[in-house]
């Protein structure tokens, strides 16, 4: 059982199906715990006044939970046990008086730990939700003692613009937080996650948010015509031509038109991923965890007409320094709509796109949805309209058939009349 280092820490692997303890030999109780999924924590071991053996969540390891200050928190808490104290016991009361802003300071420390499945990009946007929303409106709020009706209150605040605002990050940069009923209805969703963890957690009883009907989102699904396409490929292909837009920006949206895949598998995509003699793309990691997605022959065009960069693995480099993959796509999106004359387009809308071009020309929704990579079937079903098109062209094509028929035709043949013949004596 050696000494605890940062290069055991960072070496360690998770065990299948059961969590990994690794004890310190310095510090009597204290570890570290890997979960199944490859969380890290630190914990520490002990037994309170009356002998009972106990377990404690120091922290999750990285900021900021070094291993060299998660044992001296360990030999801390050991001190306050040797003259009686229950850290337990000692962090239930404070978390009985614990406020919303050090729930959500607690939820973002420790949730990952908690939801290990859950991805970085969405914890990222719950810590801006919390921090932008929730925080100013009920941030001084006991946790134990927020209502059904003050969420529904927290909702509605939301959606009036009660959090909005605008901070100046730098001297030409601005952090904007804006409300209405989408934000509103999604700061709510993710307080109440907070506040079911709160729940597993034995901070508050039960979580107040569980009844509050969100509100409802009208999502508009925008889908481009080949007309479109052509109008906006002419714009990207026109400003990279004039040098107002990066080559790598270029081929991004281009990827993303032939491709249907997500903003974020383009700009993070590497090439060790890609597999020119399958035709396929091994994605390691998604929104809906590792998947392969088709690679068609206008994409390996478009991929083959770009240099490495030797010592990065992005297929798109940064543009500026050694290290990481390009960023300020939306900036570069907003200059291509604008040129395209076509401002309230969004760049996955050129992923529903793809997916109206597919199910138009006849392919089914469960195909539709492995290559868009759909986890769920559900998910498909917003392009289900689509169906109709190719049966409308049908019933178009076979009614102007009917119709035709169905038109009244001159009668060109000669008409012969026949004499009357002459009746006799008997009028026969």
């Amino acid at each position: 059982m050696p000494k605890l280092t940062k290069r055991i820490v960072d070496a360690a692997q998770p065990n299948e199906g059961r969590q990994l303890l690794l004890w310190d030999s310095e510090v009597k109780g204290f570890a570290l715990r890997v979960t199944p999924a490859g969380a890290k924590a630190y914990i520490l071991n002990y037994r309170n006044a009356q002998g009972r053996e106990r377990r404690i969540t120091i922290g999750r390891h990285g900021s900021p939970w070094t291993v060299d200050d998660a044992r001296q928190r360990a030999r801390d808490l050991l001190h306050r046990i040797v003259q009686g104290a229950d850290p337990l016991d000692t962090r239930a009361a404070d978390r009985a008086a614990m406020t919303i802003a050090d729930l959500a300071d607690l939820y973002l420390e420790e949730g990952p730990a908690a939801r290990p499945n859950k991805k970085a990009r969405s914890w990222a946007t719950d810590g801006a939700i919390l921090r932008g929303h929730v925080k100013p409106l009920l941030g001084t709020r006991t946790a134990r003692d927020l209502t059904r009706a003050d969420i529904a209150k927290f909702q509605n605040d939301v959606a009036e613009g009660k959090s909005a605002r605008t901070t100046k990050t730098k001297p030409r940069g601005a952090a904007r937080v804006t409300g209405g009923k989408g934000i509103a209805a999604r700061a709510t969703a993710t307080l109440r996650a907070m506040l079911s963890f709160a729940t597993e957690r034995g901070i508050i009883p039960a979580n107040p948010a569980a009844g509050v009907r969100l509100f409802k989102q009208q999502k508009v699904e925008r889908f481009l015509s080949e007309t479109e396409v052509s109008q906006l490929s002419g714009a990207v292909t026109a400003l990279e031509a004039g040098s107002k837009l990066h080559p790598s920006f270029a081929a991004c949206i281009r990827l993303l038109m032939l491709t249907g895949c997500r903003r974020g598998e383009i700009e993070g995509l590497q090439w060790d991923w890609i597999d020119f003699d399958r035709g396929m793309i091994r994605f390691p990691d998604s929104k809906t965890g590792a998947k392969v997605t088709p690679l068609p022959s206008p994409a390996v065009d478009v991929l083959k007409g770009l240099k490495r960069k030797e010592g990065n693995p992005y297929v798109f480099p940064a543009t500026r320094g050694d290290e990481g993959h390009i960023v300020g796509l939306s900036k570069a999106w907003g200059v291509v709509r604008k040129a395209a004359n076509m401002p309230e387009l969004r760049l996955h809308d050129l992923r529903h796109s793809f997916a109206s071009f597919a199910v138009a020309d006849g392919a089914s929704l469960y195909l539709v949805g492995k290559v868009l990579g759909h986890k769920q079937a559900s998910t498909t079903e917003i392009y289900a309209h689509l169906r109709d098109d190719p049966l409308l062209a049908l019933a178009d094509k076979t009614a102007a058939r009917i119709a035709r028929a169905m038109q009244p035709q001159q009668n060109t043949a000669e008409i012969i009349q026949h004499p009357r013949a002459k009746r006799g004596a008997d009028g026969r």
